[in-house]
């Protein structure tokens, strides 16, 4: 059989290298009983090779192309241009030549064709590269099919395809191209049928666009499409458009817009007959491939055509239930303020500290909420959670509720019991007893768990092979007992009662919104504040030695410590950073997930922070930051209480408010704690584990160290016990987490794949601004930065932090905020805390906040109401 021309019936998914995406998913498509596929046949990537290989100019070309970025644009035009006008002069050899004619005319030279491009990198489960290169349609004569070839071979360098595949890593060299010439239909409607809907992510609701004539009218936006939504068999929605123009085949060739006809243009592109039949094509085909498809289809004299199917790549994956129950999934992210895909071992990790069940998705978790919605008393707990912690979640699960089919309720001996109100995706502590008023319980606390800690790094020395993991495992036991022991989360639970009866008692009594978040500024024991203030303190340390700070301003390696010393004052300045990681170097952007780099990694990620706080601040500035955020807070205290002496039972009143005021600052600081105390412990388990897989690259098990974070627990535990390692599983788990990062998370998934997005129900604000959670009182302007990596985070007193989340990581870039606005939080979260604790205002669960603030401009973030306005 030829190399270089291969039918549809002789293609099928193992020929994707042949024959590209589009090629290969043709010739499945042609094999699926009942589907009519347009005949045709592909000119394989054989043909593309020997026509790349044996051109040297193009080869010189491909060499300056692959030493290109994407911020290169001018060179890569010029190139790019370059390569397609050679491919265009180059004529195609006699033998490719040959085997078109044949194939031809067994189809009929006189027909019309379709020759489109199909790259080996193209419909892609992790990638799509469909629409990168060119299609040309209603081809006729073997003279402009074999010019149009070669205008598809051209396509694979334009500007656009270049650029993609330089921001996806994808080797020029290594992406080949296949042409398939098919059989032109001209139907009187087309358009394309999604099995999955593209808005909602709903598996279960299949999704047309139909529009008369050709699909390049719906394409290319010349006009608007009917949209049919289809579920098990029954039409539940019908937009339809206004059609006033159709593209058709020209009968000498080419394309040619013709008007609708009055009466035609707001009919239905398919009757309701057609549209359910086009349904059970849409569901055998998503059969066949085994996931959701967009599904290119034509309509000629009542049958159907299938022209083309690709996978959809833009879905959410569903977490797996294994059961055909409903489901309702809350993200564990947007609880723990890290949105961003984990690897399999720091997920392992997380599921093996939670309190519950923990789902995977799209290298993220997830918690499933079926059974607590099902019952009355734990879904009015959930929701009174939420309302608290991400009113978007709240308002996503009432949907799910007010719907009343997906969510049936459970009779009496089956429902949840309460979850208590620190069940964020981790803690589930249950009932809570009152805690006496005494701060030595927080300090007691703090020494148990550092005590524990020093233990744990002192056992754990010793352990190595199958040991280490069972000493690890048990260690967790240990530190889950101190996680949810009831004293510990009856401590901030007091104070976050506290807070919530001060917030709701002065409003009342007083007319004073969000007092709490005053109260809160400058409380002791809390460890994630203080690693701000501490990070002055170095600054200090360093401000006098000009040597010490030119050197830093220029650290590009991460052992940069070892070559301080030569400077006048290096000794200094690397007790004082050493130190510093000693009590925090377990910390990092993302620190739920054990395999992120850790700043005692890492300690250039703290080299910028250091140096704007020598450069933004006097000495001694950490003591003056708390000492006034203090006065502040006793200030205030005094004047409430002054105030509410004055009203009806006003010494009543005063006393209450004092003692809730007393358990806010005894306890709210230590809020922060267990999570430090979780990221102590992982840091020592990574290290030992780091050991472990040491030993394992020096046995040529793995190809690096790092490949161990693509293994879950169990697995890199059977790697060690074995040491033996299938590669192709990191390979693979690569692949899947760089598709993982690109996907966006949902607050709230269903088990139909449904992403129900809440929303703000609130008119009280300006018409113009972004509503979000008040979460820090106050209103401040001024510059915001928008910065989604902490590394880049050049900051200046004065602006206002702009970002998608922040957990602890950040907190020594808010020393020089003086507002902050972000995608994901809730009242509880690190950030708000932080924010009220310093005095910052501040609106979280922001939607698309980094998207639609841009870097620089000016904005007015109030945190008493809950907004952000852009002046």
């Amino acid at each position: 059989m030829s190399s270089y021309v291969l039918g549809f019936k002789d293609i099928d998914k193992t020929k994707l290298m042949a024959v590209g995406g589009k090629g290969a998913n043709l010739g499945e498509l042609s094999k699926i009983e009942g589907i009519r596929v347009p005949d045709g046949f592909c000119i394989s990537t054989e043909a593309f090779k020997k026509i790349i290989v044996e051109t040297s100019s193009i080869n010189k070309l491909l060499d300056q192309l692959s030493l290109l970025k994407v911020e290169d644009r001018d060179k890569i035009g010029e190139l790019s241009g370059e390569i397609r006008r050679v491919i265009d002069r180059i004529a195609i050899p006699e033998d490719i030549t040959e085997e078109i004619t044949r194939f031809l005319s067994r189809l009929g030279e006189k027909n019309a064709y379709a020759v489109r491009s199909s790259a080996t990198a193209e419909d892609l489960p992790a990638a799509s590269f469909a629409g990168q290169q060119d299609t040309y349609l209603n081809i006729i004569g073997k003279k402009a099919i074999l010019k149009h070839i070669s205008k598809c071979w051209a396509s694979l360098f334009t500007e656009r395809a270049v650029t993609y595949r330089l921001q996806n890593g994808f080797d020029h060299r290594k992406v080949y191209l296949s042409v398939v010439v098919q059989k032109m239909v001209c139907p009187q409607a087309s358009g394309i049928l999604f099995t999955a809907d593209p808005v909602t992510s709903n598996r279960k609701v299949l999704s047309i666009d139909a529009g008369f004539g050709l699909g390049e009218a719906l394409v290319s936006g010349l006009v608007n499409a009917d949209i049919y939504k289809v579920r098990n068999g029954k039409v539940i929605d019908k937009k339809i458009a206004a059609k006033k123009l159709a593209i058709y085949a020209a009968k000498d060739g080419g394309m040619k817009k013709q008007e609708i006809e009055p009466e035609r243009q707001n009919r239905q592109a398919l009757t309701d007959e057609q549209i359910l039949q086009l349904e059970r094509m849409g569901r055998k085909i998503e059969e066949h491939f085994g996931c959701p498809q967009d599904i290119e289809w034509c309509l000629v004299d009542d049958t159907f055509s299938i022209v083309q199917s690709r996978p959809i790549t833009t879905l959410y994956p569903i977490p797996d239930a294994n059961d055909q129950e409903n489901h309702a999934y809350l993200s564990v992210g947007h609880q723990q303020m890290m949105t961003d895909a984990m690897k399999p071992l720091g997920i392992s990790f997380w599921q093996l500290t939670a309190a519950r069940p923990m789902f995977t998705a799209g290298g993220r978790l997830f918690v499933d909420v079926t059974t607590m919605l099902a019952s009355p008393v734990s879904k009015q707990a959930l929701l009174n959670g939420m309302g608290q912690h991400d009113p978007l979640i709240k308002d996503a699960l009432m949907t799910i509720i007010e719907r009343g089919d997906f969510i049936q309720s459970l009779p009496d001996d089956k429902q949840e019991q309460s979850p208590s109100k620190s069940n964020k995706g981790i803690s589930s502590a249950g009932f809570q007893a009152p805690i006496e008023n005494d701060p030595t319980i927080v300090s007691d606390l703090i020494k148990r768990s550092q005590t524990s800690i020093e233990e744990l790094k002192q056992n754990i020395q010793t352990k190595s092979g199958p040991d280490l993991f069972n000493f690890i495992l048990e260690d967790i036991r240990q530190l889950k007992k101190i996680l949810f022991d009831p004293q510990s989360s009856g401590v901030f639970m007091a104070a976050i009662d506290a807070s919530s009866w001060i917030n709701e008692k002065m409003n009342k009594w007083l007319g004073e919104k969000n007092a709490a978040d005053t109260l809160s500024q400058s409380v002791p024991n809390n460890i994630t504040s203080g690693m701000g203030l501490a990070l002055l303190d170095v600054a200090d340390v360093i401000r006098p030695y000009p040597e010490v700070i030119d050197y830093l301003q220029h650290v590009k390696e991460d052992n940069f410590l070892k070559k301080i010393v030569k400077f006048d004052g290096g000794q200094e300045a690397r007790e004082a950073i050493n130190a510093y990681l000693n009590k925090y170097g377990m910390r990092c952007v993302g620190e739920i997930d054990i395999t992120k780099p850790r700043w005692s990694e890492k300690p250039t990620t703290l080299v910028p922070m250091i140096l704007s706080n020598i450069k933004n601040f006097e000495p001694h500035a950490s003591h003056r930051k708390f000492e006034q955020g203090r006065r502040v807070a006793l200030k205030k205290e005094q004047e409430l209480l002054d105030r509410l002496r004055q009203l009806p039972d006003g010494e009543q009143k005063a006393k209450e408010t004092k003692r809730m005021i007393s358990l806010i600052r005894n306890f709210i600081g230590y809020r922060e704690y267990p999570k430090y105390g979780i990221v102590s412990r992982y840091f020592v388990y990574k290290q030992a584990l780091l050991k472990e897989a040491e030993q394992l690259l020096q046995a040529n098990v793995i190809d690096e160290k790092e490949d161990i974070y693509y293994l879950t627990f169990e697995e890199l535990r059977e790697v060690v016990r074995t040491q033996k390692l299938d590669n192709q599983i990191i390979s693979k788990r690569k692949v899947e987490y760089k598709l993982y990062e690109k996907l966006t998370p949902p607050r709230v998934i269903t088990s139909d794949g449904e992403i129900i997005a809440g929303e703000y129900k609130r008119e009280n604000i300006p018409a113009e601004a972004i509503a979000g959670l008040p979460v820090s009182s106050g209103v401040i302007e001024g510059r915001a930065r928008v910065i989604l990596n902490m590394e880049d985070a050049d900051l200046e007193d004065g602006d206002i932090l702009v970002t998608s989340f922040t957990d602890p990581s950040w907190t020594p870039s808010f020393v020089f905020i003086k507002g902050l606005v972000t995608e994901v939080g809730g009242l509880m979260t690190h950030g708000a805390v932080i924010a009220r604790e310093y005095g910052l205002p501040a609106v979280v669960g922001v939607e698309n906040a980094t998207k639609l603030i841009k870097d620089g401009q000016r904005i007015r973030v109030n945190g008493t109401e809950g907004y952000v306005e852009i002046l």
